[in-house]
């Protein structure tokens, strides 16, 4: 039944090891549910007289199961997963951060991994093979290519930067101030192609829209170096799944660090994240987009979250709201 307070369905799984310290921050008459995540029923069954979903995942069916939804919040910046189209209209849809330190640390590592040939000497000498090594250039010497220059690749360049790498950038809406970000040149999409065949490591962090989707392709992969290496932190479906393969396989780029994909498991945590065998390939070091986990980035998810509910109870303005349904 529903009470004078909000009901709140949370069914972010990063999210129930903070059950304890979530219910606490909000309003006393607030009611909080936490159906299995996993459970595509059950959170449906749970969002019936629910105020608030908390979630990065709300597709149409499950939009549909809560008619008296007021707010889906995101445990994280992307809404791609949320089908704001299929929410009660006015719905709000917030987002939050707080993942770019340790997705910072995660394209500093990659690129160490992937540059120093480290996974090739790793996989070797477990076969009792000593490889010989390539003599790389250090970090310091490489020119590191953004393509997204928000929280996660500002706080990402703060990193390479100290290793003394030069640092380049591109957006979709142009404007960053490559003098006060210390930045060799910054530019719009335009810039795409300079940026791809000047840079030793590509960050990708932007987000997926319609204008993103597939935005590197063939051509933009061969503009790339044989010894560039390519790290996807933002979405997967932003370079092309068929052309990404083939120029690993073919040796067109150096390597890739691959954090986010194109299939990801529906049930559980088993599936294939993408229809080619990129484990086989040697040059390619796959995360399951964990780059962003760490214990402060869900506190400090979490305090937001619960702040924009208290904000919500309190019939106040909430922070981070990306879109409102039609």
């Amino acid at each position: 039944m529903h009470t004078d307070g909000l009901t709140v369905v949370v069914s972010d799984p990063h999210l129930r090891r903070l059950r304890e310290q979530f219910e606490a921050a909000l309003p006393a008459a607030t009611t909080v549910r936490w159906p299995d995540p996993v459970d595509t029923d059950a959170v449906s069954a749970a969002l019936g007289d629910a105020d608030v979903l908390v979630s990065g995942v709300c597709p149409a069916g499950t939009a549909a199961a809560g008619k008296r939804l007021r707010l889906v919040h995101a445990a994280g910046a992307g809404i791609d997963g949320i089908d704001v189209g299929a929410l009660a209209p006015g719905t709000l849809v917030a987002n939050t951060f707080h993942h770019e330190d340790a997705i910072a640390e995660y394209t500093v590592a990659s690129a160490v991994l992937l540059r120093r040939g480290f996974l090739r000497e790793d996989a070797a000498l477990r076969q009792g093979t000593w490889e010989a090594p390539t003599y790389p250039r250090l970090l310091g010497e490489a020119t590191v290519g953004f393509i997204g220059f928000g929280h996660i690749g500002a706080r990402a360049w703060q990193l390479f930067r100290s290793f003394g790498a030069q640092g380049v950038a591109v957006t979709r809406r142009g404007g960053v101030d490559a003098v006060a970000e210390h930045l060799a040149w910054s530019g719009s999409m335009d810039d795409l192609d300079a940026l791809l065949e000047t840079s030793d490591v590509v960050v990708v962090s932007v987000p997926l829209t319609d204008e993103t989707t597939s935005m590197i392709g063939p051509k933009e992969l061969a503009r790339m170096g044989q010894t560039a290496v390519l790290i996807n932190v933002g979405r997967g479906r932003v370079v092309d799944e068929d052309a990404l393969y083939a120029a690993l396989h073919d040796g067109v780029i150096g390597g890739a660090a691959l954090d986010v994909w194109y299939d990801y498991p529906t049930e559980g945590r088993t599936g294939a994240p993408s229809r080619h065998p990129f484990h086989e390939l040697p040059n390619t070091l796959m995360t399951p987009h964990s780059s962003g986990l760490a214990q402060q980035t869900f506190v400090r998810r979490m305090e937001d979250i619960t702040a924009n509910i208290r904000r919500l109870a309190a019939g106040q303005g909430l922070s981070n709201v990306v879109a409102v349904a039609p």
